[in-house]
């Protein structure tokens, strides 16, 4: 999900068809040309660029099965051949012509684009060179001879992901129009909905609510933080999960969700009301936060500022940044940065969060490209907004951009790290959309932390585990009243790391 390049740039150009209105192909026969523009920083693009007649004889499209392997490549002979056609100019570099059988079924006709695409693309970008030790040229050729007698264009989509399977790497695949869609609300950070953080309490079980945005429908509707759900549209939600109760609560504008919900502010424990709640656009800020006020172990007060990342949006940085500049105004004293469960997000995102809390030119992350080349990422001259003590929370939901954030705060000594190890997932994708709306994830890095430690399939240990053990000490830690605690209060990982923010203080230490 994450795009980088060692230029800083962190995107890597999007590669598409050069046309991406040309009409779906009818022919027995269609070239590919591979332009190469120095202009571009070897940008590389596929065209279409002729076809055959419709009128070829079935015997010439049987033939083509056969003889396909003989025509997958052809560099030499074909850069001569095609040189004026594609471009006419000294742009082009090589050529390839690739020759397939067109299906007479239109749905499975555009996923043979599709796999053309999909197949340029990994050919060209995919971190793995070998292809996991296997012929990709002849992987495309198996896999459209597979797909022309396919009559539905979901049977050639899943031949498609069985292709991209075959490379060993679960995270180069592809995902559907629909799916797409979800992943982008994520990453531009707007949803259709009521404005509602919910998660399931881990002791009950039961859905609370753990923020709502500001002005979202939910709040103008009077819910609050802590309140619990416990029906939508009649559904009854016992044993029913965070994310499936969000997919219910979300939905096209306009529309109304009607819900009910225990008032916690009911001391009674009887009051559940039912609301009814507008659907809108929300703008949705990957950043929550609140203020812990606590006495440290000499009796001051003390303000920790609570930061919880739910994921790396384009908005991550900037969002932070104006919440970490709101609790320094406020007196905050020391942080807490949360990312657990934060499946990661957007590399860029995730190396501007950093450099929020780092200064100077620290390594924030190494990258290791296709060609096992290890280039490191500096910031240049940074300069943090605050010095004051840090503690990180990670978790086994803690992964990629997270993990590279937690590297990059941990290794250069800014952060002490509180949880459980985290997921391990040390690769970079590429993010593409296709000509049918899908989108292409393709693995084209690995990386290790500042201090050139492994993360994929390891994870981060963090230097405190949060467990019961870990609670023995101090007394005035285990003292603490869950019940009459605010849930941030009674996090048993975020007592733990004010305790380690109260010695980091205590020792005048600002990581």
């Amino acid at each position: 999900m994450e795009a980088l390049l060692p230029t800083l740039d962190f995107k890597l150009p999007l590669f598409s068809p050069s046309s991406t209105d040309l009409p779906t192909p009818i022919s027995s026969s269609i070239r590919f040309c591979r332009l190469l523009n120095s202009s571009h920083r070897g940008r590389r693009k596929w065209k279409v660029l002729a076809a055959a007649s419709e009128s070829e004889s079935e015997s010439a499209r049987q033939s083509l099965i056969g003889s396909f392997g003989k025509c997958v490549m052809g560099f030499a002979a074909t850069a001569a051949a095609l040189s004026s056609v594609c471009c006419g100019s000294p742009a082009l570099a090589e050529s390839l012509t690739v020759a397939f059988p067109v299906s007479r079924a239109p749905e499975v006709n555009t996923v043979q684009r599709t796999l053309i695409e999909a197949w340029g693309l990994i050919r060209e970008t995919f971190v793995d060179p070998t292809f996991n030790h296997q012929d990709w040229d002849l992987k495309l050729q198996q896999t459209m001879v597979e797909m022309f007698p396919l009559k539905s264009g979901d049977a050639a989509y899943r031949k498609v992901s069985a292709m991209l399977s075959t490379l060993g790497d679960p995270f180069t695949r592809i995902i559907s129009p629909k799916e797409y869609q979800s992943f982008r609300i994520g990453n531009d950070g707007n949803l259709q909905g009521v404005g509602l953080f919910i998660n399931v309490e881990p002791i009950t079980g039961h859905l609370i609510v753990l923020s709502i945005i500001d002005g979202s429908p939910a709040a103008r509707a009077g819910i609050h933080e802590g309140d619990e759900l416990v029906e939508i549209n009649g559904e009854r939600l016992d044993g029913v999960d965070s994310e499936t109760v969000a997919q219910k609560l979300r939905g096209r504008v306009g529309t109304i969700v009607t819900v009910k919900v225990h008032d916690v502010r009911d001391v009674s424990n009887s009051s559940i009301r039912e609301v009814k709640i507008p659907r809108e656009y929300i703008k949705l800020s990957p950043v929550s936060s609140a203020i812990i006020p606590h006495r440290t172990q000499d009796g001051q007060l003390s303000k920790t500022g609570y930061v919880k990342l739910l994921a790396f949006s384009q908005t991550a940085a900037s969002d932070m940044e104006s919440t970490i500049h709101e609790m320094e105004s406020q007196g905050v004293q020391s942080y807490i940065l949360d990312l657990r469960n934060n499946p990661g997000g957007l590399v860029k995102a995730g190396l501007e969060v950093a450099q929020i809390w780092l200064d100077g030119n620290e390594t924030l992350v190494n990258t290791i490209d296709r060609d096992g080349n290890m280039s490191p990422i500096n910031m240049i001259d940074g300069h943090a907004i605050t010095h004051d003590p840090l503690v990180v929370l990670v978790n086994e939901g803690s992964a990629s951009a997270s993990e590279i954030l937690a590297g990059a705060l941990h290794d250069n000594g800014r952060a002490t790290l509180v949880g459980h190890k985290t997921f391990g997932k040390g690769k970079i994708q590429s993010v593409t959309e296709l000509h049918d709306g899908s989108a292409l994830f393709i693995t084209v890095a690995k990386y290790l932390s500042p201090a050139r430690h492994e993360i994929d399939q390891v994870g981060i240990v963090p230097d405190i585990q949060c467990t019961a053990d870990a609670l023995n000490s101090p007394k005035e830690i285990l003292g603490k009243n869950k019940s009459s605690a605010s849930p941030l209060e009674a996090d048993s990982c975020i007592m733990i790391a004010e305790h380690e923010l109260d010695i980091q203080q205590s020792k005048g230490t600002a990581s």
